[in-house]
């Protein structure tokens, strides 16, 4: 049974989905991650021009983990709904692998997440499975050339990322199949070209001059110390920040417990943003 979303206002769609059209062929941007309707509008309020989602902080959120299909796609639209409702600015939907088998189901997964209000979204080539952890390459270009028609089809502008996980997976040539990959993928219509992993100016500057096309590139996966300044000098489109947010949070929450736990006292609460500034916050209308 597929979700039922209350309609977003055509006009509404079109604007944000040029918007992050737009932002992909201009200069170096940052595009923080959230994970529900609170954490995203709280980055909105810092100015950040688009958000992503990050189906990580979304299932560590309900006590599940990360990847392997732990929440289902009806649940992560709705999550993604709730977001895209919540803020003014576009936002970039995080769909795993597409959830879907083929192509098709892949496809079926771009419609429903732009009748969710969503401006764009990564695909990933992971399987999930130990013994084959990428698709093959036909069956990865096949599904990004599905998602690109099923976007195309609905009228709305709609930026597609194609990601490689060739790094994550432990390839034994990562760069050299993830730029093979990212050419591919670029070929069949992806937007944006995401390898996460890439953490050092060689491999970076390596992808962005082989597949000339905006590249992501996450923060706070393996390495925190780069720079916006560094990656912009390195030629990197998007800069993204995936579940490290959440992660963030998680372990703010850890340690206050064990503080709490341990110690029998509440530093933490130093940290917070006292009660009345989020009340008022969030009672703005948007």
């Amino acid at each position: 049974m597929q979700p039922q979303f209350a309609a977003f206002p055509s006009e509404s769609l079109l604007s944000r989905g040029q918007t992050l059209r737009d932002l992909h062929r201009q200069g170096t941007w940052v595009m923080p991650n959230a994970w529900d309707a609170g954490s995203a509008r709280l980055l909105e309020a810092e100015g950040f021009p688009a958000l992503g989602t990050t189906s990580a902080g979304i299932a560590f959120s309900m006590g599940c983990p990360d990847g392997a299909d732990a929440v289902n796609r009806n649940t992560m639209l709705d999550a993604i709904y709730r977001i895209a409702r919540a803020v003014r600015i576009p936002v970039n939907a995080d769909l795993e692998s597409g959830y879907g088998q083929d192509a098709a189901g892949v496809a079926d997964t771009i419609r429903l997440v732009i009748q969710a209000g969503a401006s764009g979204a990564n695909i990933e080539d992971a399987t999930g499975i130990t013994a084959a952890p990428l698709f093959a390459l036909p069956d990865s270009v096949e599904r990004i050339a599905a998602a690109r028609q099923a976007a195309d089809a609905t009228g709305i502008p709609f930026t597609l990322t194609a990601r490689c996980d060739a790094f994550l997976c432990k390839r034994p040539d990562a760069l050299h199949e993830s730029i093979e990959r990212c050419r591919a993928y670029r070929a069949a219509g992806a937007d944006c070209l995401f390898v996460p992993g890439l953490n050092d100016e060689t491999s970076i500057t390596a992808l962005v001059k082989a597949v000339q096309h905006p590249v992501n590139v996450v923060m706070g996966l393996t390495d925190s110390t780069l720079t916006v300044q560094q990656l912009t000098q390195w030629g990197v489109r998007r800069i993204s920040t995936g579940g490290s947010l959440a992660r963030a949070c998680l372990g703010l929450l850890r340690r206050a417990g064990q503080e709490i736990q341990q110690k029998g006292s509440f530093s933490y609460a130093q940290q917070q943003i006292p009660d009345a500034e989020l009340s008022a916050f969030f009672a703005q209308s948007i």
